[in-house]
């Protein structure tokens, strides 16, 4: 096997021909500026011709299901071996998913409490015992007299088929009724299922009225239906309103009766284990496809555990699988290690509750160990989703794979990085090749091997400027990242913090995990807010600041999200406006972009609409627009791109045939400014349209915005979907700072480094400070050292995550943070802070 993936001649993108080898079994990062080609190299071009020849690899008759993917633009890739790209968009976006179906820890626990769990009466509490048919009779002679009933039993009960041989089976023993799926059918007449579908058939034994003498007629009718079920479903034909008896399983007090207890019976995906009242969402009112589950109140039926009463009381060592999920994965794995099972639970247990165990200590080593296992995934930072791929990978024990993340130190605080380094050391040494596009220092470090790209973003970038270990980077003068790892440059620590002299202080914050506390946040100056993954920093930030002061500010009527459970807030009155900027995109298809969100292409369609061509021709601004009819390519809709359902493999987007990915058709084309056209304009990055644009003031000074940022290197016209959640949080950014400023603003960022390289940071804190020197607040929630040590003031929660955060541990000037003992911020605080003061 070759000792190296060669790629030669690389051109994706920005990239300038490329030529480079990534050594196998071993780490390489691939670092440089933000735009500088990461990872174009890494996943557009070594990852996406991996894809390609896996698909190519298939069977002609699975290719016939498959779009053929497009060729990388490279001359040649040799020694690549089957790729798997961990990003941050491919955790399910349903509110059905969850952590635990995820990493199918659900699917586990389903089988173990089928076969260990004990049921309970979910009305009096008694455990479920055995019901014969003496009962049964008894309970059914006792209902009222005149009582009109039905008399069914299950053949089928909830599964996909057609069911033409057992429908005709009943026939032919004389049964003339049944019914499907909640609707009474005529036996005697066609019956045709959808054989792709699930269906519940009960067939109808008898009808009768309770009187005198009908015993008789009671005892046959449910000894026939014994014969085709354990269960008898009597049906009251006044109300339609069923009670389920249970030869299997009953409460002997109550009468009532259990189905049999199955893995489905624990689904939420499926009509046998799905709380009825929410459809098995957890939340009342939610549609299956709310990309947003804040706003819904948990159902008050289930409680949020998704799952009808019958299957909530059935227990394993005293908790029910819905309690289970609810635990933290620390709690989880502290519970599974507590309990003590007989030699028969043992003997059924042993594989399952290896494999959950397995896959919770997986969650933690890669730091998610505060996550609860029902925490749905929509929920999920990009980083969080992408760690919890990484934990089921660990678990796959494959080998000789290509792995290619993308910053998968996004979210972690330093004292969690380390397990994230150990984890990816793991897979190299099972005999796999680990590619990381990263920013962060510490794992920059840890590779075996460094690609620095640059020397700039977007046309200035493209080159590889360094290649080698960690040692040799730092010693390469031509390379930024490695200047910035001897410390040769470096950002500076303010010299002089900025007075504090207001503050408005949030009193008994005790929402989630947070512990009653009492928070100062200075006005008029520069606050970061800092802690371990899941130690409180969104819940005290966003859930009860951002909200209480937006309700302030715009009123109870405008109110969407209640603020979380707090006292009072002091001082509110010091702010006049606030803005949450966080990651969430900036749209959810590829119609939306960076020119459209910040406005800018208001002005260019403008633009275009006063040159002579279009006036000509009578065409208004509304025919440069490729969201509506007129101008734009019919063929794709103005996408420029078509979707491609891939079946087992994730969809993918291939460029329109008839328009070429411009999104216009020919006639709107032909009419440019500078010899460019509308899409040539879009296909442009902020940098060169900045050129472009310098003598259209409302055009250029947008523009200058986003170069600000650090976003000078991203395409005009680059669709949302492609764009990471560090990027979109910076064009929402640039959109807030291109409004006129009036002072008293709150601006509330949550880790806005994410996609950062050390330069971009730079400028990043430049623009954070223009704002407080122009009478604003910023609060920032971040891990990085370098935005943490360049604050006015320090926020630090923790001391751990999940239900061992939530406290207040320290506050004050980094230099005060970091001297204190019970801070892990403190701690590498002033590691950051020595090293500054040794450079100096």
């Amino acid at each position: 096997m070759q000792k190296f993936i060669k790629i030669t001649g690389a051109r994706e993108h920005n990239l300038k021909n490329v030529s480079v080898s990534i050594p196998r079994d071993a780490i390489t990062v691939i670092t440089g500026p933000s735009g500088s080609g990461k990872s174009s190299l890494a996943i557009d071009t070594i990852y996406a011709e991996g894809q390609r020849r896996y698909v190519e690899s298939l069977s002609a008759y699975s290719r016939q299901f498959l779009e053929q993917l497009q060729k990388p633009e490279v001359d040649a890739i040799e020694g690549l071996s089957p790729s798997i790209a961990i990003d941050q968009k491919t955790v399910s976006r349903s509110p059905r998913s969850t952590l635990s179906t995820i990493t199918e820890i659900y699917d586990y626990l389903r089988v173990l409490y089928t076969r260990l769990g004990k049921p309970y009466c979910y009305k009096c509490g008694a455990e479920i015992s055995t019901q014969e048919s003496g009962n049964i009779i008894e309970a059914v002679l006792a209902l009222p007299e005149g009582t009109r009933l039905q008399i069914l039993t299950p053949i089928v009960r909830d599964r996909k088929g057609n069911y033409r041989k057992e429908l005709q089976e009943m026939r032919s023993e004389g049964f003339v009724r049944a019914r499907i799926d909640g609707e009474m059918v005529d036996l005697t007449e066609e019956i045709l299922l959808e054989k792709k579908k699930r269906h519940t058939i009960e067939i109808v034994i008898d009808r009768l009225i309770i009187k005198d003498g009908v015993d008789r007629q009671i005892r046959e009718a449910v000894e026939t239906a014994f014969k085709y079920s354990d269960t008898v479903t009597v049906n009251l034909v006044k109300g339609n309103r069923d009670i389920l008896f249970s030869r299997a399983a009953a409460c002997l007090t109550c009468g009532i009766s259990y189905p049999d207890i199955i893995p489905r019976f624990f689904s939420f995906n499926s009509r046998a284990g799905a709380c009825p009242a929410c459809n098995g969402l957890g939340y009342e009112n939610l549609q299956e496809d709310s990309p947003d589950i804040e706003e819904y109140r948990t159902c008050s039926s289930c409680g949020g555990f998704r799952l009808r009463k019958e299957a909530l009381s059935v227990l394993f060592h005293g908790i029910s699988i819905g309690q289970f999920c609810s635990m933290s994965i620390k709690e989880a794995s502290a519970f599974l290690s507590g309990i003590s099972l007989t030699e028969r639970e043992g003997f059924i247990a042993r594989r399952v509750l290896k494999e959950v165990r397995d896959r919770l200590s997986f969650l933690t080593q890669v730091g998610l160990d505060y996550l609860t296992l029902s925490r749905p995934s929509v929920t999920l930072s990009g980083g969080e989703a992408q760690r919890i791929r990484l934990a089921s990978q660990m678990g796959s024990s494959l080998t000789g794979v290509l792995y290619v993340l993308d910053e998968p130190s996004i979210g972690l605080h330093p004292r969690d990085c380390g397990k994230l380094l150990e984890s990816l050391t793991a897979i190299k040494d099972a005999g796999n090749t680990v590619v990381v596009v990263e920013h962060d220092e510490e794992t920059i470090r840890w590779a075996d091997h460094i690609i620095d790209m640059g020397p700039g973003a977007g046309v200035r970038g493209g080159w590889v400027i360094a290649e080698g270990t960690p040692s040799e980077i730092e010693e390469n003068s031509n390379s930024i990242t490695g200047r910035y790892l001897s410390g040769r440059t470096s950002i500076e620590t303010p010299s002089v913090r900025r007075p504090l002299a207001k503050f408005f202080t949030v009193r008994g914050a005790a929402e989630h995990n947070l512990k009653n506390i009492n928070v100062r946040i200075p006005v008029q100056a520069f606050t970061c807010v800092t802690g371990v993954s899941g130690s409180g920093k969104s819940t005290l930030i966003f859930d009860i600041l951002f909200r209480a002061l937006h309700k302030h500010l715009a009123g109870p009527r405008d109110i969407i999200l209640q603020p979380g459970q707090h006292g009072s807030i002091e001082n509110i009155s010091l702010v006049d406006k606030v803005i949450s900027v966080d990651q969430t995109p900036i749209g959810r298809t590829p119609r939306s972009n960076p020119v459209t969100y910040t406005g800018i292409f208001s002005h260019i369609r403008d633009l275009f609409a006063l040159l002579p061509d279009a006036k000509v021709r009578g065409y208004k601004n509304s025919r440069f627009s490729f969201n509506i009819e007129g101008g734009r390519c019919e063929a794709c809709r103005g996408n420029g791109m078509i979707k491609v359902e891939m079946h087992f493999l994730p969809d993918v987007y291939v460029q329109c045939e008839k328009c070429r990915g411009t999104r216009y058709n020919h006639e709107t084309l032909e009419i440019k400014y500078r010899e460019k056209n509308i899409a040539g304009v879009l296909d442009m990055s902020v940098s060169e349209a900045l050129q472009f644009f310098e003598n259209i003031p409302q055009i250029r000074r947008r523009l200058e915005v986003l170069d600000d940022i650090g976003l000078g290197y991203i395409h005009l016209g680059q669709p949302a979907t492609t764009l990471s959640g560090g990027e979109a949080q910076r064009i929402k950014l640039s959109r807030e700072l291109n409004r006129r400023s009036t002072g008293n603003t709150l601006y509330i960022l949550d880790e806005p480094t994410t996609g950062l390289h050390f330069s971009d940071i730079q400028k990043l804190l430049h623009v954070l400070n223009l704002l407080v020197d122009q009478g604003n607040t910023v609060i920032v929630i971040e891990h990085n050292l370098d935005v943490v040590k360049s604050a006015d003031y320090v926020i630090d929660l923790g001391p751990e995550g999940g239900e061992q955060g939530g406290e207040l541990i320290a506050e004050g000037t980094p230099e005060e943070v970091s001297r204190n003992s019970r801070s892990h911020t403190g701690r590498f605080l002033r590691q950051c802070l020595l090293k500054v003061n040794s450079r100096g």
